[in-house]
C-alpha cells in the first residue's frame, strides 16, 4: 500500500474509531503527528457565510459550546473560501497553511496548520488531500451529532428559525458539469418563511424558491407544509404542474394561507428549461454581461386553488450556456430592497462564483435596511454551463476555474 493510500486509510480509520463529535479532532491529531505540525485546527463556515468558527483542534474539541468565531471580511480565510486554493505564508514559528474543506463546491470550512519551515510540495499535496477527505468526514458524522450544525450558527435560533433552517437543502451550494448554483437567505427580524431547494437527478436539475405569507411561527409552519409537499411530489416523479398543484392543495387543505413560489426544471442533456410561476417575482437573467428580467406568465399563488381554480402553466424559458439565472423573493425588491439596483449589481458581480454573488446581493439589501430587514431576502443564483459538459474539472472539492478569483483571472 502506497503512502497516499495508507494516509487515506489512516484518516478514515481514525474518524471511524472516534465518536462522531470527536471525528474531526482525531483527524486533526493524525495530521499533526504525520506532518510534525505545531498546530492543526478545523474552522467551519457559518450559515451567514460571513464568519467561521474554530470548531476542533489537534488537542481535541474545544470545551463546552464555546468556540472562537472570526469575521471573514477582508481576512485570509475569506480569500481561501473565494479562491478555493491553498494559502501558505512563512511565520516566525513555521509555515502557516490554510486549505479549503469543500465538497462539490460547497464551502464547508477550512483546515489550518502550522507546519515546519519547509514542508515541501509533497506534504502540501497531502494536506490538500486530507482537507478533501475531511469534508466527507464532516458530512458523514453530521448525521449523528449537532456539533457541526451548532458551529454553523452565530446565535441560538428561535423556534421559527429552527423550522425554517430545516427546510433548506443540506448543502447551499452545488457544482456539476452542466451548472453551478448557490442559494442564500438573509432572515428578517421576524422571519418570513422564505425557502429554497434543489435536487439533482440523473438527467434533471430541479430548483424551487418559495415565500409564504406571514411571519414567525405561522410562516415557518406554512413553509414546512409547502416544501414537504413539493419534495414529496418531486420524489414521486411528478411533473412541474403536478408539483405545483400538490403544493397548492396542501396549503389550502391544512389552512396555512398562501405562498408565492417558482419551480424550475432543466434537462441536463438538452438544456431545455421549464418554469412554473405561482404569483412570484420574475427571475432575472444575465447574458453576455447584461441583466434583465424574464417576463414569464404568472399564475395564482399556492393555497388559492379554491378561489382561483386555474391550472398552473409550464413555460419554456430561454437558457443558454454562459447565462446566469437569479431566482429571488420579494424581500429583494420591496421595502428596503427598492434602494438596491439589482440588475446593475448582478452585472457588477458577474465575475464572482454564485456563492459569493448570492451573498453580495442579499447583503446589499440588508445593508440598505440598516441591518434590520422587514422581510426575508432570498436568492438562488444559477450559472448554466451547458449540456455539452459532462465531467467536472476539479481540484479537491471545488472547480477552481469557477471560483471567484479564477473567473477574474480568466477575464483579465
Amino acid at each position: 500500500m502506497g503512502g497516499r493510500e495508507s494516509g487515506l486509510s489512516r484518516l478514515l480509520a481514525a474518524a471511524e474509531r472516534a465518536a462522531p463529535v470527536d471525528a474531526v479532532a482525531v483527524v486533526a491529531e493524525d495530521l499533526r503527528r504525520r506532518f510534525g505540525a505545531a498546530e492543526v485546527s478545523f474552522l467551519i463556515v457559518d450559515l451567514t457565510g460571513k464568519a467561521v468558527a474554530r470548531l476542533a483542534t489537534a488537542a481535541g474539541v474545544e470545551g463546552g459550546r464555546e468556540a472562537e468565531r472570526i469575521a471573514m471580511s477582508g481576512s485570509v480565510y475569506e480569500e481561501v473560501i473565494r479562491t478555493q486554493r491553498l494559502y501558505q505564508v512563512a511565520t516566525g514559528q513555521g509555515q502557516r497553511v490554510i486549505v479549503p474543506v469543500s465538497n462539490r463546491g460547497d464551502a464547508i470550512g477550512l483546515l489550518e496548520l502550522l507546519l515546519p519551515a519547509d514542508p515541501g510540495d509533497g506534504v502540501l499535496d497531502e494536506v490538500a488531500e486530507a482537507a478533501h477527505i475531511l469534508a466527507y468526514v464532516v458530512i458523514a458524522n453530521g448525521r449523528f451529532t449537532d456539533l457541526y450544525t451548532w458551529g454553523k450558527r452565530s446565535r441560538p435560533p428561535t423556534l421559527a428559525a429552527e423550522i425554517q433552517y430545516q427546510m433548506l437543502p443540506p448543502s447551499l451550494s452545488c457544482e456539476a458539469a452542466q451548472f453551478t448554483l448557490c442559494g442564500h437567505l438573509e432572515p428578517s427580524e421576524d422571519l418570513s418563511g422564505d425557502t429554497f431547494d434543489y435536487a439533482l437527478d440523473r438527467d434533471t436539475l430541479h430548483v424551487s424558491i418559495t415565500d409564504p405569507m406571514g411571519h414567525d411561527i405561522n410562516s415557518a409552519l406554512a413553509a414546512t407544509v409547502l416544501v414537504s409537499a413539493l419534495r414529496g411530489a418531486r420524489r414521486a416523479g411528478a411533473g412541474l404542474a403536478e408539483q405545483a398543484d400538490r403544493a397548492d392543495k396542501a396549503l389550502a387543505d391544512h389552512g396555512h394561507g398562501h405562498a408565492t413560489g417558482q419551480l424550475l426544471r432543466i434537462n441536463l442533456h438538452t438544456g431545455r428549461a421549464q418554469l412554473v410561476n405561482a404569483g412570484h417575482p420574475w427571475p432575472l437573467r444575465m447574458r453576455e454581461g447584461t441583466a434583465q428580467a424574464i417576463t414569464c406568465e404568472v399564475d395564482h399563488p399556492f393555497g388559492l386553488s379554491v378561489s382561483v381554480p386555474h391550472p398552473y402553466r409550464v413555460q419554456d424559458i430561454d437558457l443558454r450556456p454562459g447565462d446566469r439565472l437569479l431566482m429571488l423573493t420579494d424581500g429583494m425588491l420591496e421595502r428596503h430592497g427598492e434602494k438596491v439596483d439589482l440588475l446593475a449589481l448582478l452585472e457588477r458581480t458577474h465575475d464572482l462564483h454564485p456563492r459569493e454573488a448570492a451573498l453580495t446581493l442579499t447583503s446589499a439589501v440588508r445593508e440598505a435596511a440598516g441591518g434590520r430587514l422587514a422581510d426575508d431576502a432570498t436568492v438562488m443564483c444559477l450559472d448554466w454551463h451547458g449540456p455539452q459538459h459532462t465531467l467536472r474539472q476539479v481540484s479537491s472539492g471545488a472547480a477552481t476555474q469557477q471560483a471567484s478569483a479564477g473567473r477574474t483571472k480568466q477575464e483579465r
